[in-house]
Parts: C-alpha cells; sequence; structure tokens
C-alpha cells in the first residue's frame, strides 16, 4: 500500500480530484481541509472504510472542524461501525454546540438519536 493511499480498499477507479488531493497529500500537505477533502471523495465513491480514516485525521489535525466530525460519523456509520459512530457524532454534537453551529448540532443529534434507538432494539 502506497504512503499516500487512505485505505487498503481504495476503489481502483479513483476521481480526478481524489487522485490530485493524494498527491498534495503525498507531497507534505497535511491539512484537516485536505483530509477531509479525500474522506469525502471517498464517500462519493462508497468507500466508506477509506472516507473514515481520511476523515478520523481530519478531526485529529482539527477537533473543531465540525463537517469534518459530521461526515467521519456518518462513514462510520456506514461502515457498520455503530458504536464508533455515536461517539464520532457526541463528539462532533459537543464542538458544534461549542462553535455556535446550531444547524450541524441538530442533525448529528438525529443522527445519534437514530442509532441509540437502532441499539436498544
Amino acid at each position: 500500500m502506497s504512503e499516500e493511499s487512505s485505505s487498503p480498499q481504495a476503489p481502483a477507479d479513483k476521481s480526478a480530484a481524489l487522485r490530485s488531493f493524494e498527491r498534495m497529500l503525498a507531497s507534505g500537505k497535511d491539512t484537516a481541509l485536505l483530509r477531509y477533502s479525500i474522506g469525502n471523495e471517498y464517500a462519493k465513491a462508497g468507500d466508506w472504510t477509506g472516507a473514515a480514516d481520511a476523515l478520523s485525521h481530519a478531526v485529529t489535525l482539527d477537533p473543531t472542524y465540525t463537517a469534518a466530525w459530521k461526515l467521519y460519523a456518518k462513514a462510520l456509520e456506514q461502515a457498520d461501525r455503530h458504536a464508533e459512530a455515536l461517539d464520532a457524532y457526541r463528539r462532533g454534537i459537543v464542538v458544534a454546540r461549542q462553535k455556535g453551529d446550531r444547524q450541524a448540532e441538530k442533525e448529528m443529534t438525529v443522527f445519534a438519536r437514530r442509532i441509540e434507538r437502532e441499539s436498544n432494539k
């Protein structure tokens, strides 16, 4: 696996955007926005494991990145990692509340409650 790949299950036909973002990463640029962009491209391709990996890096680089928390939690949920997704939603809710991002807070609260309801069945 190459250094620039975010996932061992990377899609064979990567988008031009994903190839470009991964070249930027390989050149030494590593920012939360770049990792978010890579994660978003993996999500678009349905590679939720790759998305979760990239987005994990994004929230590590910038723990206040609300959009990254939201997509990270979604990627974890889609990868059937529900307990981790619930944790990520909860952490994202705290970040959104602290930043005053009411819309993101509301959305993540809905998604977290859905996971809680499913786990209680």
